[in-house]
């Protein structure tokens, strides 16, 4: 996805050129202009012109498929706006100016202010006032047959795959779980070849599916192999790029990361099943809920994927200067999911029984009736990170080091090994509220 950077100030060119700097990964292309009120700057993917449109008083910065992602910024009234589900990303602070400014990654932030904070998704902000816009609600359920509500969730996914997949610059992550997998069979159609991307250690659950769906599907099927070591030759541009140390957050980032540069050699933009769990229910925990709660944990964990899984996805593609499509948040996908009822989503103990049934006939039974694994089990990871810091990281130094100065504590050694690299990267931060938490994961 494109990026943008500015400053409510005109003739600032110089420091919005050092702030583009550090979003250069997100294209090759790039373009700075001024109004009255606001220098903005913008880089984007030369394959994709129309994603990021620098004009006399707007910067945009979206995923160029019409859905309904987007992130800009409106010059002369200075005025920022996020997508509702906040899939592309936003920051902003002040200068030592008082002057506000903006950008699409912390780290191009951090070139002119320490001051850093996330415009929330489904808000304005007009440097006085932030205001909320739409957020994720209960919706009236659709009074239809469970055979009619799979057909209508596969016409709409069908639909959202389509306008990312029809100029054929596609390809897919595929783990072979049932969320990436139906994607990749929605749209392998429309690429001659199409090309399917997984990383994952020797053996890993992940590598094996994915293999069962790309010979099924007959796509030109690409792996890499992972072991430890190349895991942590990687770990510091990971965080970097991540811009976290929440560990579960790193831990899944790292194949991701991987798999991302694996496809950035045959493609400029990937199909990601982001966001399949938390609308239809793909969690082990869930099941343990009371029905009547269901629904509402959904809505919680679907609000709260902007500065988690989703800035998982962003910036590992981002990195190696590619977009990730998430068609399960394309808003046309997402109000139908929100309509049906949750008895529907878990049923009989069986997680996303209404995509399963959606997609029945179009996946290999294996792939279909697979049980959710978190990123890291599938692709073999499992604890050997957590192992590896227990070993790196004595019990002194946890002690003497896992507060920060923000009043946080780090709850892991693996936390610690990850702030640490953190810390080089970006120094010590008195505000990291802009930092997400992956929930379920321990608290700090």
């Amino acid at each position: 996805m494109a990026g943008i950077a500015g400053i409510a100030h005109p003739g600032r060119q110089a420091e919005v050129k050092r702030m583009l700097d550090k979003l250069e990964h997100r294209g090759t292309q790039r373009k700075i202009v001024e109004t009255d009120a606001v220098t903005l700057g913008a880089v984007w993917p030369a394959y994709q012109p129309d994603t990021v449109k620098p004009l006399l008083d707007l910067a945009c910065a979206c995923d160029g498929a019409g859905s309904g992602h987007f992130a800009f910024v409106q010059g002369n009234d200075l005025l920022m706006i996020r997508d509702p589900l906040g899939v592309a990303p936003l920051y902003y602070g002040w200068t030592r100016e008082k002057q506000l400014c903006f950008a699409s990654e912390v780290k191009s932030l951090l070139e002119i202010t320490r001051d850093v904070h996330e415009l929330l998704p489904g808000h304005i902000f007009d440097a006085r006032r932030m205001q909320a816009y739409t957020h994720l609600s209960h919706l009236p359920a659709v009074n239809v047959s469970p055979q009619e509500m799979a057909v209508e969730l596969r016409r709409r996914l069908e639909t959202a795959v389509e306008k990312r997949a029809r100029d054929g610059n596609i390809g897919a992550w595929l783990s072979g779980g049932l969320d990436s997998s139906s994607l990749a069979a929605l749209a392998h159609g429309y690429a001659r070849p199409f090309h399917t991307f997984t990383a994952g250690l020797p053996g890993a659950p992940d590598v094996v599916y994915a293999q069962v769906v790309a010979e099924f599907l007959r796509s030109k099927h690409h792996v890499r192999t992972v072991q430890l070591e190349e895991m942590l030759s990687v770990l510091p541009d990971v965080i970097y790029y991540l811009e976290s140390f929440d560990a579960w957050l790193v831990r899944s980032s790292i194949m991701n990361y991987l798999v991302a540069q694996l496809a950035a050699d045959y493609v400029p933009a990937v199909l990601s099943g982001e966001g399949g769990d938390e609308l239809f229910a793909g969690y082990e925990y869930l099941k343990s809920l009371d029905p009547a709660a269901l629904s509402g944990e959904l809505i919680d964990i679907t609000s709260r994927l902007h500065n988690t899984a989703l800035q998982r996805v962003d910036r590992c593609a981002a990195a190696h200067g590619t977009v990730a499509h998430v068609v399960f948040l394309d808003p046309y996908v997402v109000d139908y999911a929100l309509r049906i009822p949750v008895e529907y989503k878990l049923r009989g103990g069986v997680e996303k029984w209404v995509l399963r049934q959606a997609m029945s006939g179009t996946l290999p039974d294996s792939v279909l009736e697979r049980p959710k694994a978190k990123f890291w089990q599938g692709a073999g990871v499992g604890d050997m990170l957590s192992q590896y810091a227990e070993e790196k990281v004595s019990n002194a130094d946890f002690e003497r080091e896992r507060g920060l100065p923000n009043g946080w504590r780090l709850n892991s050694k693996e936390e610690l090994l990850y702030y640490r690299i953190f810390r080089e990267h970006f120094g010590v931060l008195d505000n990291l509220d802009w930092m997400g938490r992956t929930k379920g994961s321990p608290s700090i």
